[in-house]
Order: structure tokens, then C-alpha cells, then sequence
């Protein structure tokens, strides 16, 4: 340690109170992190690029400091998935100091990193204040059944109005209109579930037809319209 003249030259002033850092709720205790192994707990971060054209949702579950869960959701842009197949791989194993300073290549998913770190830093996780933590794959929970990213996609003009593409009950096929034209209610086919039924056997057709669903007033409505083509 090198220290300039004028410091030499100082008086010694002693330091008075020191308690350390102030506690952080972890896993439903009260931990003073003073090291990157101190840190538990499953948060998210959310992160974009720098044109913001796209977005990243990344989920991790820590303990000891070390990834051992990783979720990466990726929105708007096509590289980006690219990106988050290899930040997936490689995420599993560092540490969140490692993994802060890893080169994601995405610029929304090393934002989305640098969101996270706060997070877990300051104690502001989904798991604070639960006793022990969650098991490593509560991550997939988050997905719901059919482990599908919950997406939502909406598209409006001022002339023609809203359309409502993608909720997260799934991919929209009609739109229920009232007499009036005001959207009341929408059908939809839950992708994940119908993927799953095909992949155990079932004729694709049927488990199309078994998984759509309606919301609001659907029944009701005076017209229906394809929102992709009306």
C-alpha cells in the first residue's frame, strides 16, 4: 500500500462505531453479506439493449453466491435467443461476481444481470423471507404448464383499433366484439398444453380443439373477427 506524502504526514484519528453492513433478509434469516458466498436467494432482473429493441427476463436461484438455477427469457429480438441459449449453458456454476463480469454477448441479458445483482445484493428477492430458500427448478414454475414463456402481444392503430395477438392464457384466434365494436372477450388455444398432448400421442387436430378456451364475454358477442386478418 503506497500512501501520498501528505497522508503520511497525518495524525492517526481512530475509528469509532463499526457494526459492518447492515443485515439483508435471506432465506428467511437476517445475513450480514460481507463476501459473495453470503449471498442466497432467487430473484429477477430485467434487462434491454442499447437501441431497446429487445428485452431479457432472467431468473436465478443462488445459494452460497454460486448460480445454481438459471431462467432466461428473451424478447423482440431474434439474436437475443442466440444469446440466451449460451447464457444458459454458461451461467450454472460461476458465481454472481463471475457471472457480472461474464461477457454475455447480449447487451439486454448482461443488463439484465447487472439488475439481478442489485437485487440479490440488497435482499430484494422472491425468496427473503422464506425459511430455507426454494429447490433448484422453481425457476420452471414461473412458466406455468407447458413451460412456456407467459407472453403477451398486443397491436393497435389509431384508425382500425386494438388487437389482441398473444395473452398469456395463449395464442389468440378470435376476438369477441360487442354492438358497439368494443372488444368483451377473446378465444384462445394454450400452446403449451396442446404441444404436450401432441408429444405423448395425441392426433394434433384433437388436442388443438381440447385446448382452446375462452375469456370475458365471449359468448355474447355480435361479431367475432380474426385479429391477424380483420
Amino acid at each position: 500500500m503506497t500512501y501520498s506524502h501528505e497522508v503520511q504526514s497525518m495524525c492517526v484519528v481512530r475509528q469509532g462505531c463499526n457494526h459492518g453492513p447492515a443485515p439483508i433478509p435471506e432465506e428467511g434469516k437476517w445475513v450480514k453479506a460481507t463476501q459473495i458466498s453470503d449471498i442466497s436467494g432467487l430473484s429477477h432482473g430485467v434487462g434491454w439493449c442499447a437501441p431497446q429493441q429487445g428485452a431479457c427476463k432472467l431468473t436465478l436461484n443462488v445459494k452460497d453466491g454460486v448460480i445454481e438455477e438459471a431462467l432466461v427469457e428473451t424478447l423482440g429480438c431474434s439474436g437475443m435467443t442466440h444469446s440466451a441459449a449460451m447464457a444458459a449453458e454458461i451461467l450454472q456454476g460461476k458465481t454472481i461476481l463471475e457471472a457480472l463480469n461474464t461477457d454475455l454477448v447480449c447487451d439486454a441479458i448482461n443488463v439484465a444481470m447487472r439488475e439481478i445483482f442489485k437485487q440479490l445484493a440488497y435482499g430484494r428477492t422472491q425468496t427473503a423471507f422464506s425459511e430455507g430458500g426454494l429447490p433448484i427448478g422453481a425457476g420452471l414454475e414461473d412458466l406455468g404448464k407447458g413451460l412456456r414463456s407467459q407472453i403477451g402481444t398486443m397491436f393497435g392503430t389509431r384508425d382500425k383499433g386494438v388487437r389482441y395477438l398473444e395473452m398469456a392464457e395463449g395464442y389468440v384466434l378470435n376476438l369477441a366484439l360487442d354492438e358497439g365494436g368494443e372488444v368483451i372477450g377473446y378465444r384462445f388455444v394454450h400452446l403449451g398444453k396442446m404441444m404436450d398432448a401432441i408429444r405423448k400421442g395425441a392426433d394434433p387436430r384433437e388436442a388443438y380443439e381440447k385446448n382452446i378456451g375462452t375469456y370475458g364475454r365471449y359468448d355474447e358477442a355480435a361479431k367475432v373477427i380474426d385479429p391477424r386478418k380483420e
